[in-house]
């Protein structure tokens, strides 16, 4: 069972991290917000294990909340702010290439677990030794925030972070409560449902959600 345990976690840890590269080597919106969809299956199945193997069933519940509102909720929404992007449907020019990204991400990659080694050591069990996978993705998650030009993709990269953040959390605490995952979950949703109002109202103020393209105009 110890074995099980183990390969489970290893692959909805590796699902997290895959999911989080390809958002950077992808361009095509609707491929990203697909991507961040499996990103959430991925995360829900890492909550999943640690509910199975603690036998809990609140940690199974955050689960399956987990799987509502990240893999299902949340790309609807971004799916239907993409619906009314018209033109806007891939990110044309991010101020870093798909080769720099990739390559950034190997970095960011060897950062996170020469900086999370320290806590690692501390408790070297599975689900600690597993950390370093979500300290990337936060890190992932922020490089898309600051190199992608979309608002939309900028809200994929902050949607990363909090997927990053939420991994951390449960493996760091061996599961999160109830009431505080569906406060941050709420929390996270409602910052969400703004964003797209605000994208909707740049597109039909400018026509465009290019920040860049929008500093050019304030100037």
């Amino acid at each position: 069972m110890e074995l099980l345990y183990v390969q489970l976690l290893d692959l909805a840890c590796g699902g997290l991290l895959l999911c989080a590269v390809l958002v950077l080597w992808r361009r095509e919106l609707a491929v990203i917000i697909r991507v961040f969809a499996v990103q959430g299956v991925a995360l829900a199945a890492l909550v999943a294990v640690l509910a199975a193997r603690q036998a809990s069933l609140e940690l199974g519940m955050v689960a399956a909340g987990v799987l509502v509102l990240r893999a299902g909720v949340l790309p609807w929404l971004l799916a239907r702010a993409l619906g009314r992007a018209g033109e806007a449907r891939r990110e044309t020019d991010p101020l870093v290439n798909v080769a720099a990204s990739l390559l950034a991400a190997a970095v960011l990659t060897l950062l996170a677990y020469a900086v999370s080694r320290p806590l690692v050591d501390l408790a070297p069990a599975p689900a600690t030794q597993a950390i370093p996978v979500g300290l990337t993705v936060v890190l992932i998650g922020f490089f898309v925030l600051v190199t992608r030009r979309r608002a939309l993709s900028q809200l994929v990269g902050f949607l990363l972070m909090d997927n990053g953040i939420t991994a951390i959390g449960f493996l760091t605490t061996a599961g999160v409560g109830l009431a505080v995952e569906l406060g941050v979950s709420l929390d996270v949703l409602l910052a969400v449902l703004v964003l797209q109002i605000l994208t909707t109202r740049m597109r039909e103020a400018f026509g465009d959600t290019d920040l860049d393209e929008l500093r050019e105009l304030r100037d």
